[in-house]
Order: structure tokens, then sequence, then C-alpha cells
């Protein structure tokens, strides 16, 4: 275990190489595509536009993750985290399913925020939750997509992605970073295991973790309401 980790730091500097390059070139390469979907959330949703919020990264240092808004505001008495079926859109459940409303994260990528591949980042509500075996997840810094990702995205129990998530931070490396890479790109182009919303429950998320008695949404850095809470999929 130590030796994979001594590995994965002198590895670093040509992860963050290779982070900076694609993030920058994909986000030049796709700003049109950018600016077109902007442009109709905009006008079939309105703003804002980006979805922000807090999440956990690397050493469990807080950041904010954009994306693009798929969902309406809760009405007043809605359960913000228990009402993802009602309050998805059309053109959101269409980003969610194609995984276009993750491309915002490139930034976040670029920023040094994230990387490319690693631990999907989730909730700072969830570390209560964590045995000590799964904090070691924030041993890496988190990522646009991962190995649990590749194994099984929105459909694998809460549990079962952090023991993923840690064999990842074991076993990190170069090489199979790009192996994730190349099996996200399969699983983005077939839609495999791609969900517009998820059943927490059923996937056994600690919700009783986000405050389920309330019915006002968390909110964001920037004080906007929280629109989706799809914690740790592709």
């Amino acid at each position: 275990m130590a030796r994979c980790r001594v590995e994965r730091r002198s590895e670093r500097p040509l992860s963050r190489a290779l982070d900076v390059t694609v993030a920058a070139g994909s986000l030049i390469v796709l700003a049109p595509l950018l600016l077109l979907i902007a442009l109709a959330v905009l006008v079939t949703t309105g703003r804002p536009i980006f979805f922000r919020q807090v999440r956990i990264g690397w050493h469990e240092r807080p950041f904010s993750l954009v994306k693009f808004r798929t969902m309406r505001a809760p009405w007043p008495g809605e359960v913000w985290f228990l009402s993802d079926r009602e309050r998805i859109t059309r053109l959101g459940r269409f980003l969610r399913t194609t995984s276009l409303d993750e491309l915002p994260e490139l930034w976040n990528v670029l920023r040094g925020d994230m990387s490319l591949v690693g631990p999907r980042p989730l909730l700072p509500e969830y570390l209560s939750v964590y045995t000590p075996e799964e904090r070691r997840r924030h041993d890496v810094s988190p990522g646009l997509t991962g190995w649990a990702v590749v194994h099984g995205r929105n459909t694998l129990p809460f549990r079962e992605r952090l023991r993923l998530d840690v064999w990842y931070v074991d076993h990190a490396s170069i090489a199979l970073d790009l192996l994730i890479l190349a099996r996200t790109v399969a699983l983005v182009v077939r839609r495999s295991h791609a969900m517009p919303f998820e059943d927490d429950v059923a996937l056994g998320f600690p919700i009783a973790s986000l405050g389920c008695n309330t019915a006002v949404p968390l909110r964001d850095d920037a004080g906007q309401l929280d629109d989706a809470r799809r914690s740790a999929g592709a």
C-alpha cells in the first residue's frame, strides 16, 4: 500500500500536466457546445445557468463544484433532496443522461480543485458517516470520472462506491487513469448506467445527515439555491 502511494507522488507532476493539457484543450474545443448549452439553460430554465455546490476535495479541503443547472428551485414545502424526480427539467434530463451537465467541471480540473480521474467529490455532510478507511478516499484529488464510475456509475450502493474509491487510492497510476478515461468515453457514448436521478434511499445514501426533516435546500458558497444533489455520479 505504501509503495502505491510513493509511486503516486512521483507521478503527480505528470498527472497534473495531463489534467491541465486535457482540461484546457477540451474547454477550447468545446467552447461552442458549452455556449449552446448555457443559452439553452438560460432560455428554458432561467438564471443561474450554473449550479455551484460545496464538495470535499483533496485532504478534505472544501471547494466549489460547478455544473450546468438541471433542476428548478424547490417549491415551498418540497424537501430538496427528495424531489429530484419532480424538479428535473426536460433539458436537465437530457444533459444528465449524456453527462453534458458535467462539462463545466473541466474548469475545476484546470483550477486544480479536481483531477480528470479520482473519487467523485461528495457533500461535506457525509464526512461524519465515513469509516477511517473510507476517509482515505480523500488522499487523492477528486475526479471528473473514477474507478467507481466505470464500475456502475449511478447504480452503485453508497458503501460500494466508497470501497472502490479506496481501491483506486491504493492502485492509482497514470496507466490506470488512462484506462479509466478510455472506459469513461465508452460509457458516455453508450449512455451506460446513465440515470437522470438516483434513488438515494435504495442505494443506501445516509440522507439523514442532510437533514431529512427540513424543506429548506442547502445553499452553495455563493448563496444560490442548491438545485441538485447528484453527489457521486459520473
